[in-house]
């Protein structure tokens, strides 16, 4: 009688764990799915290294991103980076993003060189910008519950960090802005054995943006609506549609961008000469809504030596 309750238990459990797993599996993904709102408006050189040293001076910028969930190890992200506008024409930066879902955690360094060619009136630029760096991902085996000399940790473990890079081009003016950018070039264009280079890499991706300018005598209002869209290994190819509204006399943007993968952001930024400061809801439409609460990101943004 015991061994019959004992396997029913077993019975019982296993489509349990699989479920469990099923839907931690799917949080995750779509964690990398959604990346950094401040991509689209405040920091673009985050996915284009064609944006680096755009702007004067020298611009450091840290973010981070922890998934409001239930689920231990729930996906949380940061990065790092520095652009600095060497010449009129060259910009310099350092870029580094670390990713951590589950036992998985992801660390990527890349350095940048971007030329920007001028084209004429409006500060029209033509803008090139190449990344070149390490890719590394370990699994972290203090957090393991159970076997830790499992034959697969091994062998995930023992692969070594890889080289990687970015491309990107880009169209900007005073209103205009128009970009596209080849992310992860090593899962773009390369075979590899260990597929766990490849899993959820974005391939492509552009957007449009324009700014429309509705100032008055009372106040300077700036609506900049934008599309986007993402190619993704292995995933559905994403959407993007979203909205910067921007009062000036205040120093205040509101946005917002909706993703076809069900997910939307919602986010405010306190932008100063100095500095800037964001904060960002991102929250789920679909049916993952049930297991998730949405992710919430902040950002700091710290302007040196602007003319």
């Amino acid at each position: 009688m015991k061994n019959f309750q004992r396997n029913k238990n077993i019975m019982i459990m296993k489509p349990l764990l699989a479920t469990i797993m099923l839907v931690c599996a799917s949080l995750c993904s779509r964690a990398q799915l959604n990346p950094f709102q401040s991509i689209y408006f405040q920091n673009r050189y985050i996915v284009n290294p064609a944006m680096a040293g755009l702007e004067q001076g020298l611009n450091l910028n840290v973010g981070y991103r922890q998934q409001w969930s239930t689920f231990p190890g729930s996906p949380k992200s940061q990065f790092f980076t520095g652009d600095y506008q060497a010449t009129e024409r060259v910009g310099l930066g350092l870029n580094v993003n670390d990713d951590q879902a589950g036992l998985i955690r992801q660390t990527r360094v890349m350095g940048t060189y971007a030329y920007h060619l001028p084209l004429g009136e409006n500060n029209q630029k033509l803008n090139f910008g190449l990344s070149l760096g390490v890719n590394d991902a370990r699994i972290d085996q203090s957090k393991i519950i159970g076997d830790d000399t499992d034959e697969q940790i091994a062998r995930y473990n023992q692969a070594k960090p890889y080289f990687d890079g970015d491309f990107g081009v880009a169209y900007t003016s005073n209103n205009l802005f128009v970009e596209a950018a080849l992310p992860n070039l090593k899962a773009t264009f390369f075979r590899n054995s260990i597929e766990r280079i490849d899993v959820d890499r974005v391939l492509f991706f552009t957007a449009v943006s324009y700014k429309i300018h509705a100032d008055n005598e009372y106040s300077n209002l700036i609506f900049e609506p934008l599309v986007g869209f993402r190619k993704v290994k292995g995933a559905t190819n994403i959407f993007d549609a979203g909205l910067n509204f921007t009062m000036s006399n205040y120093f205040l943007s509101l946005q917002t961008i909706y993703h076809s993968n069900n997910t939307e952001g919602v986010g405010v930024v306190f932008n100063q000469k100095a500095f800037a400061v964001n904060f960002t809801y991102n929250l789920e439409t679909g049916v993952i809504r049930n297991y998730s609460a949405g992710a919430v990101e902040l950002g700091l943004k710290i302007k040196l030596f602007q003319k």
